[in-house]
């Protein structure tokens, strides 16, 4: 199902699909680019600030692919409904059970929560398993009121890495 939640943001090049249910707040769209990605403004993707290249550069820089980039020529119709798609959940039994598999990614993002990537399985400490998921972002704060998932309060709190 569709998240009512996404939007797209195109220019003459590329459309740019955000997927708020899949973004931890990493802040590297407006650390990188600013003119384009300015959470302080609505709307808040301006494709008009700066040049195609450089919305493609700092886009493929999300974590959690929360904002992906598509060439206008190359979308269809299913292919624009498919690419706003922000179900996480996947069904347990479409997990692969290949040994080939690619074991899932960890990702700590710098003042954030702990991005994980691939097909895993979330179990509590009672062996009652929470969720089988593809991608999900884990607090590090303590502040989340979705413990064990990360809701962004990071940033409210100013959490920070120690060094």
């Amino acid at each position: 199902m569709e998240d009512p939640r996404n939007r797209q943001y195109t220019n003459d090049e590329i459309t740019v699909f955000w997927k708020p249910a899949k973004c931890v707040h990493a802040t590297t769209c407006f650390r990188e680019l600013i003119e384009v990605f300015n959470p302080g403004r609505r709307p808040w993707v301006d494709m008009s600030a700066a040049s195609t290249q450089r919305i493609i550069e700092v886009t493929d820089k999300c974590p959690t692919d929360a904002i992906v980039w598509k060439y206008n020529k190359d979308l269809s119709e299913n292919e624009l409904q498919a690419s706003t798609s922000t179900s996480e959940e996947v069904n347990p039994e479409t997990l692969s059970t290949d040994p080939e598999t690619k074991p899932a990614k960890v990702t700590i993002m710098k003042d954030g929560p702990i991005v994980v990537e691939g097909e895993f399985k979330v179990i509590d400490s009672n062996g009652n398993e929470l969720k089988s998921m593809i991608m999900t972002s884990f607090c590090r704060c303590g502040g989340s009121h979705s413990m064990p998932y990360c809701d962004g309060r990071h940033r409210k709190i100013g959490f920070n890495d120690k060094k």
